[in-house]
């Protein structure tokens, strides 16, 4: 009985550190993308995911704490997906005294008359989805749409799109819509994966799956997936770095002539620090990350700050 009630005992300290690491990076974001402001009445997209689950939850603890007062509403749209379980988000909202909305627009039938049979159709769905919740977003009042996008989502889109469209481009924190009604934000940008996964099989969300079309996975983003979860078992810290890359950007010393004017640089006779030298090799040494108990704990010490030993 003793070893049981320790178990339960460092299960539930796991988990506490688990929630004030998730609500912490969360905070965070919002803070340092001016995300959520006074009076913003919020439409959270939830899909019934771990994700959106993840940070509807934060958000309404985020509500609770906040020395600003904002609105939370979640918005779910039931595509009519064959098989797709209706009752479950609005008994789970319901019973969380979540104020909440369902749309229904069979999109399933659109995409599956316009998408050959065994192609990804997510890219045509995605896009119907977008404009049913930019038209939702604007009838609701809402003065920002959240979406569930996490950090580890933001570093596959950008290898996807180095690797694959020809651009280093990624998933901001916060954009203006397609059509520039809106402002969209992800307050997840700073969470890991692995942390929501755990955090959500704690919270034992129900969560209904998302290949209910049958469309097939994007293999290039799994693809890259599954080289970003090899390299954190391999490589502690190297996520980490990358992640801090996409706040770190140095136009000049990259090739776009349209963010640096390389066309008028010339020979000054003074000392520049950010000459030649930026193209020496190095290797980080140390950068902030929060872990837990089932991280690599020989990867840190006992400020939390990882030190990276090897990222060849």
């Amino acid at each position: 009985m003793r070893a049981e009630n320790n178990t339960a005992q460092a299960n539930q300290q796991g988990f506490n550190k688990l929630k004030k690491r998730l609500r912490r990076s969360v905070g965070q974001a919002i803070q340092d993308f001016n995300m959520i402001e006074d009076g913003d009445r919020i439409m959270v997209c939830l899909s019934g995911g771990k994700d959106s689950y993840t940070l509807l939850d934060i958000l309404r603890f985020l509500q609770r704490v906040a020395p600003i007062t904002f609105e939370i509403i979640a918005v779910n749209l039931d595509q009519k997906q064959p098989g797709f379980p209706e009752h479950i988000l609005p008994e789970y909202l319901k019973n969380e005294g979540v104020d909440f909305r369902i749309i229904e627009e069979d999109t399933y039938s659109i995409v599956k008359e316009k998408i050959p049979e065994g192609k990804t159709t997510c890219s045509l769905c995605s896009r119907l989805r977008r404009g049913i919740l930019y038209r939702v977003a604007s009838e609701l009042g809402a003065t920002k749409i959240a979406l569930g996008h996490h950090r580890d989502d933001m570093l596959e889109t950008l290898m996807l799109n180095m690797f694959y469209g020809g651009t280093i481009k990624s998933m901001p924190p916060k954009l203006v819509s397609d059509n520039g009604k809106h402002v969209v934000i992800r307050p997840l940008a700073y969470a890991r994966e692995k942390d929501i996964t755990k955090y959500s099989e704690y919270m034992d969300f129900p969560i209904i799956p998302c290949n209910l079309c049958g469309s097939q996975e994007n293999l290039q983003r799994k693809v890259i997936k599954d080289l970003l979860k090899q390299w954190d078992r391999q490589y502690p810290g190297r996520i980490e770095s990358m992640a801090s890359a996409l706040q770190n950007v140095v136009p000049s010393h990259l090739a776009d002539t349209a963010l640096f004017e390389f066309k008028s640089i010339q020979a000054t006779g003074e000392e520049n620090s950010d000459g030649d030298t930026a193209f020496d090799h190095s290797t980080p040494t140390t950068f902030l990350n929060y872990r837990d108990e089932a991280d690599d704990q020989s990867f840190t010490d006992e400020s939390g700050v990882i030190r990276v030993l090897n990222l060849s």
